[in-house]
């Protein structure tokens, strides 16, 4: 029953890795970075500053951050760094107060929740890590292996024999 539920957490652990990755994955390659120019365009409309590179950063941080979540290496920097790219896009992009009109202060309202959710599963994974299937749970295993192989040390005796009289 443990094996399974083992191999269940690992399972969970790598989907949700991928659920969360793919977001931010295909917001680089299949946007960002074939349309550039209109991109950077927009974000200078939106009152981000100096947004070429800005954009640079943000495709840095998507792509890095992205394939950090997918491999489960450094699980938790990855996910900071996708955090941190959602933080700023969806504070220049979703600032669902500064609209008068309802259906779009509704929109952007929704657009912004969605972003605080996918903030709650990148902050778990700063809590736990990539989860047994990751190569952070493979070095952790290994290195727990490698601990408990290792002698344990005697303790050295420094204290000189007394003589018994």
């Amino acid at each position: 029953m443990e094996q399974m539920a083992a191999a269940m957490q690992g399972f969970v652990s790598v989907l949700a890795r991928l659920m969360l990755a793919a977001v931010f994955l295909a917001s680089a390659i299949g946007n960002k970075i074939p349309q550039f120019k209109q991109t950077a365009e927009y974000m200078q409309a939106e009152g981000v500053p100096n947004p070429k590179l800005a954009l640079f950063g943000a495709i840095g941080l998507l792509l890095l951050g992205g394939l950090s979540v997918v491999a489960g290496a450094w699980t938790r920097i990855g996910a900071f760094f996708l955090l941190v790219f959602l933080v700023a896009a969806t504070y220049y992009f979703h600032d669902f107060w500064q609209f008068a009109d309802p259906m779009q202060r509704q929109l952007q309202t929704i657009q912004f929740m969605k972003n605080m959710a996918i903030a709650g599963g990148l902050l778990s994974l700063m809590a736990f890590g990539g989860g047994p299937w990751s190569v952070d749970g493979w070095i952790s295993r290994r290195q727990a292996e490698v601990e408990a192989e290792a002698p344990t040390a005697k303790p050295r005796v420094t204290a000189k024999p007394t003589a018994q009289a």
